[in-house]
Formats: structure tokens, sequence, C-alpha cells
């Protein structure tokens, strides 16, 4: 890439005051240390920019956070119930649910998994400004769920939209969903996350008054929101990078021996990465494992 080709960082201009920020960011993301917030809204800006407004909004009754163990008295804010209901009619987040966190306790019991999410959400903000790209904090919506049939849901971890900056001016929309794996389950149950995305893949609705699935002009559910299916990323974490290389070599297995995960991968790419990598050395670097063919390493929009 020539010089006059080299994209410049990429920060979107804030529209919003910063308390109108931080209320939007937190009923997005659940929940999120002072840092992350900092690096999300304000990169680069000095600590106290983000703890005063964060501080006022906690007198006001509309945030909380609970200190987390063993990290200097890290704090992870959280919308109150108040601040539930005041940013339920933003714009930013019509037709998403509030989440309310109602005590620290309960809030204790969701902060090491939503805080992975938003870690792998940074990674994606910081390699985009880095670039030239767009990916923003309402361009990651965690929790996604659509329906399967007989009752059931599938419920990704996050949605994520990315826009990939060309050098002549346009730029290319990509969508994944992620799922950010701790560890806590065990192999086998997080690689049959795949049979629950191809499920989705091949998933018709039964018209109302049948009893049976009937053929949709439409197509398969899924394509009333996504031009196209999007591809789908585990980020793995919180162990050894022997036990991390075992659960994705678990993840080629399923793509392998599933017929519907395998036919999933035929239309849409499928990969695994470690967290860390993605944070030291940033999602467009080649450190995403297929899960099909080839495994050598490349970068997410590679895949």
């Amino acid at each position: 890439m020539s010089a006059a080709e080299t994209p410049t960082p990429h920060t979107p201009a804030p529209h919003e005051p910063l308390p109108h920020q931080l209320l939007s960011a937190l009923a997005q993301h659940r929940m999120a240390t002072t840092g992350q917030l900092r690096d999300m809204l304000r990169p680069g800006t000095a600590r106290q920019t983000l703890s005063t407004p964060l501080n006022k909004l906690r007198r006001q009754g509309l945030l909380d956070y609970t200190v987390l163990p063993r990290s200097n008295r890290t704090r992870a804010w959280y919308l109150t119930s108040d601040g539930a209901r005041l940013t339920r009619d933003l714009p930013e987040l019509r037709g998403r649910p509030p989440y309310p966190i109602t005590s620290a306790s309960a809030a204790s019991l969701k902060t090491p998994h939503t805080l992975a999410v938003v870690r792998t959400h940074l990674a994606f903000a910081a390699d985009a400004r880095q670039r030239g790209d767009e990916h923003g904090p309402f361009d990651w919506t965690p929790e996604v769920a659509h329906h399967l049939g007989d009752g059931q849901r599938l419920i990704a971890d996050a949605l994520m939209h990315y826009s990939l900056a060309h050098p002549d001016g346009g730029s290319t929309k990509l969508r994944a969903f992620i799922e950010v794996d701790r560890t806590t389950m065990s192999s086998e149950r997080m690689a049959a996350k795949l049979i629950e995305y191809a499920r989705f893949h091949r998933y018709q609705p039964t018209p109302t008054g049948r009893r049976t699935p009937a053929p949709s002009l439409e197509g398969p559910a899924w394509m009333r929101w996504y031009p196209l299916y999007p591809r789908i990323l585990f980020i793995l974490t919180n162990a050894s990078r022997h036990t991390l290389a075992n659960r994705t070599t678990d993840l080629r297995s399923m793509a392998d021996i599933h017929p519907a995960v395998t036919d999933l991968a035929r239309h849409t790419p499928l990969a695994a990465a470690v967290l860390e990598d993605l944070e030291q050395h940033g999602p467009t670097a080649p450190i995403w494992t297929p899960l099909t063919g080839n495994p050598e390493p490349r970068p997410w929009n590679e895949l």
C-alpha cells in the first residue's frame, strides 16, 4: 500500500454529550469498566475524563458498579433500573430490551463473561480506528436471539457489524456472530453451538395453521435480517494455549463430522482465535484458524 493509500485512523465524532454516551453504551453492552468505557468512547484521554461523569451519574441513581476481585479496586459499571428506564427510548437503542442489574451480587455473576465480550469488541474497534474502517459501540449488539422452532432459540454472545474501507473510498459491509468461550463449559458443549447456527441457517418457520414446514418464497428465516448469513467467530480465552488449541481442534472436528455444520461451512466462514491474540496483534492479523479446510491462520476479513 502506498503512502497515498495509507488509511488514517477513524474516530467517530461524538455527537452527544458524554453522560448520554455513557448511559447508551452501558445499555448496549450491559457492563464495562471505566477503562473499557474510555477506550470505547474517548480513546487516548485521561481516566478522569470518564470517572467524573460516571460518579455523577451514580449519585443520580442511574448507574452503579461492582468492584472486580484482585483488580486494584477496578469498577465494572452497569445501569440501575432507573437508568435502564431512562435509556429505553433512546434512538440508538430502539428495539433493544433493557437488562437492568438490580444488585452488586447479581452484577458479579455476569461480570467475567460480559467483560470478556466487551474486550472482544474493543479489539475490533481499536483495529478499525487504525485501519480507517468503521466499527463503533453500536455496531456490536450483545445477546442477539433468533428462534429455531419448537420453542428453542439461538442466542449469540454478540452480533458484529463492520465496515471495511477500500482505498478508492468504497467499503465492504461484514457481519459476524460472535461466541466468546471462557472455558467454563465442556469443549463438546461449546462445539455443539455450531449445530445451533447450522439449524438457524436452515430454519424456516411453519406458517400458521400448518403442522409441518412448507417451502417459503422468502427463503430461510435468517434472510429477514441479513443479506448474507453472518460469519461465525469463536473467541477463546481463560485457559492455557494447549487447552485452547484442543478446543479449536474440537470445533474443527464438529465442522467435519456433523452434516449440517459441514453444509453451513460451504456458505459462510467459520473460525476461531484466542482473545489475547486479538488484543496484542489485532483481528486483521493472521490469528484465525478456519474450522474447515486448510488450518493455516489468516485475518478474519480474509476467511
